[in-house]
């Protein structure tokens, strides 16, 4: 089933926001084995909005739809859909009671436009927006596939999960399920990753292997085909070993997780907790941790000592450590570790210090960085030398001091 995917909406191509649900879209329907060959971003006008239409229905046996499904004028996704298809518009009951029911509760007067919200393709079937107002619809019409879904991704995502995803499976002849592992990795880039297993990537069929970068890390995808979950596993077992004999080194988790997540669990199952020292990163190390639901079980707090004299005064960096070696260094990196450790009680201190740029500092080059992780009895101390601009610097830098904790801990 060839597939493509049609984002609705001059806002996009204004650049006023980002098209994630193209994005999400085209990666949910890889998990069920259906390739997405299009993506098209047309504005909200009606002319050109069917020139899209048809071209796809020439190309695609499939064709989703987000955006322009709301009470505006400027809404008219289903309304020209429609008028390609030769349908009629008709009124869902159960959306109409539930935007009814929306401004009841509110206590708000429903303005005439929002019955629009309502309208459906005639004999589609409906899928429910249980996050907003505009339901959702399918269409099926001579070899094609129509789905028509809201834009805002707070309502898209879950009524694709729940609703969407299972109407496509059953449209496929052979019924079988295709069922897909996450392996996510910290340390080493894309690229790398695809050449230490090219082999496999290029020798896959089924189970298919595929890489995505994705927030200064890497994410693999092993997607099984099978007849039932069971025998997918079974699959995706022997290709997931072989992959980490290869790079099990990088591996921090598996499924949808992040670094930061994972790094809270693992303190909460032992009992720990951790303080951190700041300086390149000025508070980005602290933010992920503090992102989490329920990190304040394990995290303490933090001192951003950017300058020389907070390091001195807050973290007690002799100041001939900083004259002789420098606030980059890893004698610096070493006290901010064990100091911050020390003043919070904490079991654990992490500390950053780093060149994030954009020019050089201390005659040291942009994306050095020092990591101190500081124990009871131990510290152990990492350099890395990073890539990017500012922002990436520091974001990767977090993120690295994450992952070097977290494999710390995980050896002790």
């Amino acid at each position: 089933m060839r597939a493509e995917i049609i984002a609705v909406g001059t806002e996009l191509l204004l650049g006023q926001i980002a098209n994630t649900n193209a994005q999400y879209l085209s990666q949910k329907l890889a998990e069920i084995g259906i390739n997405v060959y299009y993506h098209t971003v047309v504005g909200d006008n009606p002319e050109r909005l069917t020139q899209v239409i048809r071209a796809a229905a020439a190309r695609s046996e499939l064709i989703l739809f987000t955006g322009g499904l709301g009470p505006t004028q400027d809404d008219l996704t289903k309304e020209t859909v429609a008028a390609f298809l030769g349908l009629r518009l008709v009124t869902d009951a159960l959306a109409m009671e539930r935007i009814a029911a929306f401004f009841t509760q509110r206590g708000i007067a429903m303005t005439e436009n929002n019955r629009k919200q309502a309208l459906v393709l005639a004999d589609s079937v409906v899928f429910p927006n249980d996050h907003g107002m505009a339901p959702g619809m399918a269409y099926r019409d001579a070899g094609h596939t129509y789905v028509l879904l809201p834009g805002p991704p707070n309502e898209l995502y879950p009524m694709v999960e729940r609703f969407v995803m299972p109407y496509l499976m059953g449209l496929r002849p052979d019924k079988q399920v295709f069922h897909s592992k996450v392996l996510r990795f910290y340390g080493i880039g894309e690229s790398a990753l695809e050449e230490r297993l090219l082999d496999l990537i290029e020798q896959q069929s089924n189970p298919t292997i595929a890489p995505y970068a994705k927030e200064f890390e890497v994410t693999l995808r092993i997607t099984a085909r099978a007849e039932d979950t069971s025998a997918a596993e079974a699959l995706i077992a022997p290709v997931e070993a072989e992959i980490r004999r290869r790079v099990g080194e990088f591996v921090y988790a598996t499924g949808e997780t992040s670094l930061h997540e994972v790094f809270v669990q693992a303190l909460k199952e032992r009992g720990e907790t951790v303080s951190c020292a700041e300086s390149c990163t000025g508070g980005t190390l602290s933010s992920l941790i503090t992102s989490v639901s329920g990190s304040s079980q394990v995290f303490r707090g933090s001192i951003v000592c950017y300058s020389n004299e907070a390091k001195e005064q807050l973290l007690e960096v002799p100041a001939a450590v900083l004259a002789d070696h420098g606030a980059i260094s890893e004698e610096t990196v070493k006290h901010l570790a064990e100091n911050v450790r020390r003043k919070f009680g904490t079991t654990y201190g992490i500390a950053v210090t780093g060149v994030a740029g954009p020019s050089p500092a201390e005659e040291k080059p942009v994306g050095l960085v020092y990591i101190g992780l500081a124990s009871e009895d131990h510290t152990d101390i990492k350099q890395i030398q990073l890539a990017g601009r500012r922002q990436a610097i520091i974001g990767r830098a977090a993120k690295f001091a994450l992952f070097f904790a977290l494999q710390r801990i995980k050896e002790r």
